[in-house]
């Protein structure tokens, strides 16, 4: 009796280990769910990358677009964005719990998170942390995402904390098929990011 009990518990354990590896994620459309698990877990294993492309910002008190270089190193990013943005040229650098921001003649900024830092100086409600991830093609793992999937099993939309996010195009790039257009959609600000040049980098943990 005991023996049974025993293989019936670590049978549900088990099953609800499965479950929990996704349970965040809301799957949806023609992909397959087998391929969307390998392919999210090989851009996962992504953590570090140079994006250079264009970036346009369109708010109640703020629309332009410019150009966007992002150097992303593990934990630690340097994300700078230039042209008629409306603010100058700015340069948000950081890791986790630390981050600075510098807008040209303006100053330097610090800060704990880069949201609030962003909202406080250039007036613009931004998921830099999540964009870590949804720059990949890739939900944010913290909180729950609806998903749903293209014809070749990558993200064709998310939606996630408040955040509408369309993924138009993609491009492959040293056998990563990686984001090429992408437009975000949140309260009272829409995004439209375009990667002319992906530089996709594994460098361990």
């Amino acid at each position: 009796m005991f023996m049974r009990q025993l293989i019936t518990f670590s049978l549900i354990a088990l099953l609800a280990g499965c479950a929990g590896t996704g349970s965040r994620e809301a799957l949806q459309g023609q992909g397959n769910s087998q391929q969307w698990r390998e392919h999210k877990a090989q851009l996962s294993s992504l953590d570090g990358w140079q994006i250079n492309g264009k970036v346009g910002i369109r708010a109640p008190q703020d629309s332009g677009s410019g150009t966007l270089f992002w150097l992303q190193r593990q934990d630690y990013y340097d994300i700078r964005l230039a042209g008629p943005l409306g603010r100058g040229a700015a340069r948000l650098t950081g890791r986790p719990g630390a981050v600075v921001l510098e807008v040209a003649n303006q100053g330097r900024y610090e800060a704990a998170d880069p949201e609030a830092l962003l909202q406080e100086q250039l007036g613009w409600r931004l998921p830099v942390s999540h964009l870590v991830w949804w720059v990949r093609g890739l939900p944010a793992p913290d909180s729950k995402s609806q998903l749903t999937l293209d014809g070749d099993s990558r993200l064709a939309s998310l939606k996630q904390d408040g955040w509408q996010v369309q993924y138009l195009s993609y491009a492959e790039q040293n056998g990563y098929w990686l984001p090429e257009r992408l437009k975000l959609h949140g309260e009272n600000i829409d995004v439209t990011l375009v990667v002319k040049d992906w530089q996709p980098r594994q460098l361990g943990h």
